[in-house]
């Protein structure tokens, strides 16, 4: 499949692969050995991870745990098939702001 970018830097996906990640509204892009790398990012607010948590009945130390486990080199890595990030709503935020580009200054009119 081909897909065109437009002159504003804007690229359509086709219809098939958004289907085939679901439905997502935001990407995390990165880009790898020359390739442009699309991930289906999935936006949780804080509420709804709080919400979760009490669900799952997890006390500070079972979260420490959880840490201390995933930082260790002991670790074996976990391999998924399609990777999906999950970011809050604020990193969504800071990261649309930070590719946002200041006008640029007028010059200063002589009197």
């Amino acid at each position: 499949m081909l897909a065109k970018i437009t002159s504003k830097n804007q690229l359509t996906l086709p219809k098939s692969v958004t289907q085939a990640v679901g439905a997502t509204e935001y990407f995390d892009v990165e880009t790898r050995a020359g390739q442009i790398i699309l991930t289906p990012v999935r936006i949780q607010r804080g509420d709804a991870v709080r919400a979760k948590l009490a669900e799952l009945d997890l006390t500070d130390a079972d979260i420490a745990d959880a840490v201390t486990w995933a930082r260790s080199a002991a670790a074996s890595p976990v391999l998924a098939a399609e990777p999906v990030a999950v970011y809050g709503a604020a990193d969504v935020k800071a990261n649309t702001a930070a590719r946002k580009k200041p006008a640029p200054k007028k010059p200063a009119s002589k009197a």
